[in-house]
């Protein structure tokens, strides 16, 4: 499974690492609401301040909250049209910062109405006084810029350019290009709003097939960010027998996959990518072949991938997978296991940067033992951390029989570790492993070289985890894991985390 929750990497359209073939076009999903003049790829900076002062509409008095103007659409297709003509980089990020500083909250009245809850507080006034206090104090917390956003959503096209501003944000905060409070309020509030517009009430489940739109095959194919689609074959394969593939929609953008869900229907809950794809996706399988569904006992899923950068955060891993388990039960009652096989991405930069501090504040390595780090030497040559750290970052270790096996048990160990150990504010470090303990899953099994690719060994090692999700205990699981930061897991991972702490120092 692909990163989920904050860190759940959307990758753009159309950008696919093969060609369509003839008599299929790739296809271009800038299309939208008020496209600028043809050709125009950059705007002049003056009139960006009267600009947005047009298009931001004030906030009305409280008492006549509900008795301003409709709001203007005309300004507010005009803001888009501006936006649009505006190159990436500086100019956007300069409009962005001046939206976000220069209309956001008045505080001046949220201090002023701050003191009159807390006065009608103290003087004990009757209840409706306080709440009405408490009335105004929300409506003035509320930023400018909210309306101005309001206004956007309700335009034709106008959810999709929000959800294309809120990626130029997410994008421009990752790379420091706008920092600062304004900016990060400002995201965290347009967040919520797309929160609110992509509930599950305005999402539709689609099954993808070989029979899909050629356009909707090309963007699954696209985003695709766990196990990169090679070609069409490849790609025929991941949507025929014994393969489900499933993502939301929204009913403003009918047909646009928001986050798309892989699916291998199996005999058992697989151990490796390899071993699975060869059944049904490597393997050369009859297009027609018909699926026998008395060996169809088990559900794997293997990728979810988010399409959209500016849907980060918003909820909808957690409840794409909930409503394809209820479909695969309806269609295929007899499956009994859902499980994922999950990448660890992020465990062997850990890794490497626990050696380099090590070796810092120690001088020495205390993550293997000493019989361990021996053999490590000998096949090497070299006894350094620096070595070791060497061997790690190059994929060709596991050319050598001596090397995975001598790193087979240490680093079986400290990978659980690092999915049941390390945390972050309580919670698991793993953004994968924590997107799956809050949805009630259980720790389930950790895989050895069970993703040998380039991109597998340079992640995790080679390594891969099984997430399995019992239905009947999910409730209970995640509520247990968000209240009291309680790991589920099962036996083999808890055993491999008691030999960390007992060959491991941290």
């Amino acid at each position: 499974m692909s990163r989920l929750g904050p860190s759940l990497s959307a990758r753009p359209f159309l950008r696919g690492p093969w060609a369509a073939p003839r008599g299929l076009r790739r296809v271009s999903v800038a299309g939208g609401l008020c496209q600028g003049p043809a050709g125009s790829g950059s705007a002049p900076a003056a009139g960006m301040e009267e600009l947005l002062s047009r298009s931001v509409p004030p906030l009305p008095p409280y008492e006549t909250r509900e008795k301003a103007p409709p709001p203007a659409e005309l300004r507010s297709a005009e803001f888009v049209r501006y936006y649009r003509a505006l190159e990436a980089g500086p100019p956007r990020t300069e409009l962005l910062t001046r939206l976000a500083r220069d209309f956001g909250v008045d505080h001046g009245r949220v201090a002023e109405f701050s003191a009159k809850v807390l006065q009608a507080r103290e003087q004990q006034r009757e209840l409706g006084a306080l709440l009405q206090a408490e009335d105004r104090l929300r409506y003035y917390l509320s930023p400018q810029y909210r309306g101005l956003f309001q206004h956007l959503g309700r335009l034709e096209g106008g959810l999709r350019f929000l959800v294309e501003l809120r990626g130029d944000l997410v994008e421009g905060l990752a790379s420091k290009a706008v920092d600062g409070p304004h900016v990060k309020e400002m995201n965290g509030v347009l967040k919520n709003m797309l929160s609110e517009w992509f509930s599950t009430g305005f999402l539709n489940l689609e099954r993808v097939t070989w029979q899909s739109p050629c356009e909707v095959l090309q963007k699954i194919s696209d985003s695709e960010a766990v196990h990169p689609v090679r070609n069409w074959m490849d790609m025929k394969r991941r949507v025929g027998s014994y393969r489900r593939c499933y993502f939301f929609s929204h009913c403003a953008i009918p047909g646009e996959p928001l986050i798309v869900l892989h699916v291998a229907l199996t005999s058992d809950i697989s151990s490796n990518i390899q071993f699975l794809f060869s059944q049904a996706i490597v393997k050369e399988v009859p297009p027609l072949e018909t699926e026998d569904t008395d060996k169809i006992t088990t559900a794997i899923f293997y990728s979810i991938s988010l399409t959209q950068q500016g849907l980060q955060g918003v909820e909808l891993g957690t409840y794409l997978i909930k409503r394809v388990v209820k479909e695969l039960q309806k269609e295929l009652p007899q499956i009994k296991a859902f499980s994922t096989l999950s990448p660890i991405p992020g465990f062997t930069k850990w890794l490497v940067g626990l050696l380099s501090s090590q070796t810092k504040e120690l001088e020495r390595n205390e993550l293997f033992t000493e019989s361990e780090g021996q053999e490590i030497s000998e096949i090497t040559g070299d006894s350094t951390t620096e070595t070791l750290k060497k061997v790690l970052n190059n994929n060709e270790w596991v050319r050598s029989e001596k090397l995975v096996k001598v790193l087979h048990s240490p680093l079986m160990r400290l990978c659980a570790w690092y999915l049941y150990g390390e945390k972050h504010r309580g919670y698991a470090l793993n953004p994968v492993a924590n997107f799956h303990l809050q949805n009630g899953s259980v720790m389930w099994r950790i895989n050895w070289m069970a993703d040998t690719s380039p991109r597998g060994i340079a992640a995790s090692c080679g390594m891969m985890v099984n997430y399995r999700y019992f239905l009947e205990d999910t409730a209970s699981n995640s509520a247990a894991y968000l209240g009291t930061k309680h790991i589920k897991a099962s036996e083999q991972v808890l055993s491999l985390v008691s030999q960390f702490q007992q060959n491991s120092k941290l």
